[in-house]
């Protein structure tokens, strides 16, 4: 008798489900019913093979994916899903560090650091090197520390490796940082990957008993996976040896966060008795918009081979919409939502706006605002990165961790309290002098004699000890949302903010209103076991491990716009990719690896369309005042011509083709402007002798690592143009960037 949990599943699909011993590689293309296959091959452990919910480990990348998945299963088996470790790395090895933490020296009740705390704590840690700021900027020492971790590097490990003054000064930084880590009581976002290792490493009882319990394992998006990750994830399954991961090689777009392929594609290697399924039927996209992001990704050599295909229509074509400037791109952008609107009575949320860097939006923006259109943007200022909701967020991290010195100083004198800058600087210096932490130094004051501080401080201090200490005994006789009520009402903040009355300050006392509410929806919602976690260390685990495509609400009517990369999961009937050019999307690049993974993201977005893909780019764009000459990318050359419908706009008005100055068109991007034949040829002669060149991977003291698409200008006027990996292009003096080859 077939079991109704393969009800629905095509051929391949039930085979992949039903192969639930041993090794597993599902190879899920964009639209496959990968999500559907992963999680009706848990409820068969469970149902048919009559595993122990509490045996399975389920593990991907997003809350969102996470929840997804929950839903499913429980719908398919109920309540005995809620025994199955479901989540997202740092939610899994972040619960494990709370039972084990105590075995690496810290207490289960650690902080964990966001990307702003550990910008605070490296430059602490500078200050307290005497590093120069100016020459070594924190946010690129925080960059490579993450990037030693993620490669499962400690300090001592990454000084050895280190070639260059940038990273030996950096490797002295990551040792110090981790001390003051530990200290703090708190782990960063890498640390909730390497510290289990570590864990597993030198209590190999431990790593037994995680082995023994999750006999079954499944990771979702397997392409992602760095090497800790993938470190992690052997040692778990060396146990049992029953390991099922699901992952699209075509879809690996994050190698700037230390994405490895080399995972997904050497997993046959790795495990040489590994059963593959090629989940090839999609039930997204059209025929057509299949075999545009077919044509493209095989370019590529790095690759597994495969190809999507869908019993659906051939669909309409797509379209590339050839605009004469980026205003004009816009516009017709706009143009195009409207008469679809109009005409297939299309929805405002059937639409996706995607572009390749967020520098791109503005113009977007601006045409939508001028029509009136509704939208939402994904990865702007998240609602927890707001400072209002920081400032009590680090109250409640205190209260969960006094040894917490980061969220500590934010708070010390917020309302202010009289505890001034000095003040804190003696503070410090005697902490590190004892050994103390913040907290057991404040704690102490007033033993420390008279006249070491004034009386008004010792004052100020004393108060505030108590109102923490307070908090942390009504935290264990309240309710969570009754004692942070309580809290937040003692603070005055809200009263302050009423008082102050303008529009900023209703902003802000609305968010924190909200923050109340999400804090009693979630000590409704959390019932803690025996074992797990308090509510207060499990609602500020959540918070911090929120990303932007968690926030991401599909229940509005709006146009949505994001990255190409924040849109992979998603799925909309109309898809708009802009900035479709050289040297954007791709970036110039004179790496085949950065190519192949350029080309791959283009896949993605392609494949996030379900009827109508549109590819926008513009032969001239604005660049720093500085307008240069553009050409489509090569992406939309690899399409067969008899899949693509040409559109061109107008130009836009006040910036029409002869408002700007003619500029040659090449295949290299972004070209610079031509000027005087002299001029020119004397550039190139220094260009050729310079100590840079486009395509080059440089570090900037305060912006991080990027790769040089321009250069322009020569001796002191040299000027070069530099993508970076936040996705920003910032165009600098070379005399002043002090810029480090890598």
């Amino acid at each position: 008798m077939t079991s109704p949990i393969l009800d629905g599943l095509n051929e391949v699909q039930k085979k992949a489900v039903q192969t639930t011993d041993g090794q597993v590689l599902i190879l899920a293309g964009a639209g496959s019913g990968k999500t559907n296959v992963l999680t009706r091959r848990i409820a068969f452990l469970i149902a048919e093979r009559r595993v122990s919910p509490f045996h399975i480990l389920a593990v991907t990348f997003t809350n969102k994916a996470a929840g997804e998945m929950k839903e499913r299963v429980e719908k398919l088996i109920g309540p005995d899903s809620r025994r199955i470790s479901i989540g997202t790395f740092h939610a899994i090895f972040g619960k494990i560090l709370r039972y084990e933490a105590e075995k690496l020296g810290y207490k289960s009740s650690y902080t964990i650091y966001d990307s702003e705390d550990q910008l605070n704590l490296i430059k602490v840690s500078m200050e307290f090197l005497n590093i120069s700021q100016e020459l070594f900027a924190p946010s690129m020492i925080r960059s490579k520390i993450t990037k030693a971790k993620n490669l499962f590097q400690g300090p001592e490990m990454m000084k050895s490796k280190a070639d260059n003054p940038i990273d030996e000064k950096a490797a002295t930084i990551y040792g110090e940082y981790e001390r003051r880590l530990q200290k703090a009581n708190a782990f960063d976002f890498d640390d909730l990957i390497i510290k289990p290792i570590q864990l597993f490493h030198e209590f190999p009882d431990t790593l037994t008993f995680y082995q023994d319990k999750f006999r079954f394992i499944h990771i979702d998006e397997y392409q992602d996976t760095n090497r800790a990750q993938y470190i992690l994830i052997q040692l778990l399954a060396q146990g049992h040896r029953n390991i099922c991961v699901v992952g699209d090689d075509d879809q690996s777009i994050y190698g700037w966060r230390h994405a490895d392929i080399g995972n997904i594609l050497n997993f046959e290697k790795d495990y040489p008795e590994a059963v593959v399924f090629k989940l090839e039927q999609n039930y997204r996209s059209t025929q057509n918009i299949l075999r545009t992001a077919n044509e493209v990704v095989k370019n590529n050599l790095n690759r597994k081979s495969k190809t999507l295909w869908t019993d659906k229509d051939a669909g309409t074509l797509v379209t590339v919409l050839e605009c004469p400037d980026d205003r004009a791109e816009a516009r017709h952008v706009v143009q195009v939502i409207q008469e679809k609107i109009r005409s297939q009575k299309y929805t405002f949320a059937d639409f996706a706006i995607l572009y390749r860097t967020n520098a791109q939006s503005r113009l977007i923006e601006e045409s939508l605002m001028h029509a009136s259109l509704p939208y939402v943007m994904v990865g702007g200022l998240r609602f927890y990165e707001r400072k209002e909701i920081k400032d009590i967020l680090a109250y409640l991290r205190v209260i969960a961790n006094v040894s917490d010195t980061v969220s500590l100083k934010r708070i010390i004198n917020y309302p202010a309290r009289g505890i001034g800058k000095t003040t804190l600087e003696r503070l410090e210096e005697f902490s590190e002098a004892r050994n103390l932490t913040l907290f057991e130094t404040l704690m102490q004051v007033r033993q420390l004699g008279s006249g070491w501080l004034q009386e008004r401080a010792l004052s100020a201090i004393q108060h505030f000890t108590e109102m923490i200490n307070k908090y942390r005994e009504l935290k264990e006789q309240l309710s969570f949302s009754e004692w942070t009520r309580i809290l937040i009402e003692e603070l005055g903040l809200l009263r302050m903010l009423k008082q102050e009355n303008t529009i900023e300050a209703m902003s802000r006392y609305e968010n924190i209103i909200e923050l109340m509410t999400a804090i009693g929806e979630f000590g409704t919602s959390y019932v803690p076991s025996a074992e797990a976690e308090t509510t207060l260390d499990a609602f500020l685990k959540d918070v911090a491990l929120i990303a932007d495509i968690d926030q991401f609400d599909d229940s509005k009517n709006a146009l949505t716009l994001m990255t190409i990369h924040s849109s992979k999961g998603l799925e909309f009937p109309v898809v708009i990719l802009t900035g479709v050019e050289e040297g954007l999307f791709p970036i110039d690049t004179d790496s085949q690896k950065d190519l192949e993974e350029e080309r791959r993201l283009f896949y993605v977005g392609a494949t996030r369309a379900k009827k109508d893909l549109y590819l926008a780019f513009a032969k001239r764009r604005m660049r720093y005042n500085n307008v240069y000459s553009t050409t489509q990318s090569r992406f939309i050359d690899e399409i067969p011509s008899e899949l693509v419908n040409w559109e061109r706009s107008a130009p836009s008005l006040g910036l029409g083709m002869n408002t700007y100055p003619h500029r040659p068109r090449t295949r290299g991007g972004l070209s610079r402007s031509i000027r005087e034949t002299s001029d020119t040829m004397v550039e190139s002669a220094y260009n050729r002798n310079s100590h840079y060149r486009a395509g080059q991977h440089v570090e900037h003291p305060t912006f991080g690592p990027g790769r040089i698409t321009e250069m322009e200008g020569v001796g002191d006027r040299q000027k070069v143009t530099i993508l970076f990996n936040d996705g920003v292009e910032r165009r600098l003096m070379v005399k002043y960037a002090n810029l480090m080859v890598r």
